[in-house]
């Protein structure tokens, strides 16, 4: 790695004698380098506007709390309508799950069960297991869900999942 260094007086000397000898391509008016202010250098990045972009965030999901988890595991508390998303591909239990939750919203149901399944040992098993928090997470299904919880045993246990759908409109 080389280091900079300013030059001495009889190499700055040195090259103004060579530089005389050399045509620029275009004219330009002479100058005296060693007076000039070094060049601006360009913005790097676009100037940001005035108007910000406007995000509307989705509602946050609210898990259940314990005594209406309780409740609902012993059976105090119905559960409106199940789901059961075993067997189906990944895009297919998108789907269904998908239109379950907008006609139990449509149906007035407050809570429902959806049965993903456990999986199979293994790191490509249980995919809907964990794929189906993630859509039931997302801003698209938001307008849908209030939050979701791990079922009971009784009900699936980790292979289940309460949801609570959000009042309709």
């Amino acid at each position: 790695m080389s280091r900079r260094r300013t030059p001495s007086d009889e190499e700055i000397e040195l090259w103004e004698q060579v530089a005389e000898t050399v045509a620029p391509l275009k004219p330009r008016a002479p100058r005296d380098k060693r007076d000039a202010a070094p060049p601006k250098p360009a913005p790097l990045l676009r100037p940001r506007t005035t108007e910000a972009p406007v995000l509307v965030k989705p509602p946050p999901l609210a898990p259940m709390d314990r005594r209406n988890k309780s409740r609902v595991a012993r059976g105090a508390v119905g559960i409106d309508r199940r789901v059961d998303l075993h067997g189906l591909t990944q895009a297919a239990a998108e789907r269904e799950l998908g239109h379950f939750l907008q006609a139990a919203q449509e149906d007035g149901a407050r809570i429902v069960l959806v049965i993903t399944g456990k999986g199979k040992s293994g790191e490509e098993r249980g995919v809907l297991k964990r794929m189906v928090p993630m859509w039931l997470s997302a801003a698209r299904w938001r307008h849908l869900v209030v939050g979701f919880e791990e079922a009971a045993p009784n009900h699936g246990g980790s292979g289940a999942l309460y949801v609570r759908i959000r009042r309709a409109r």
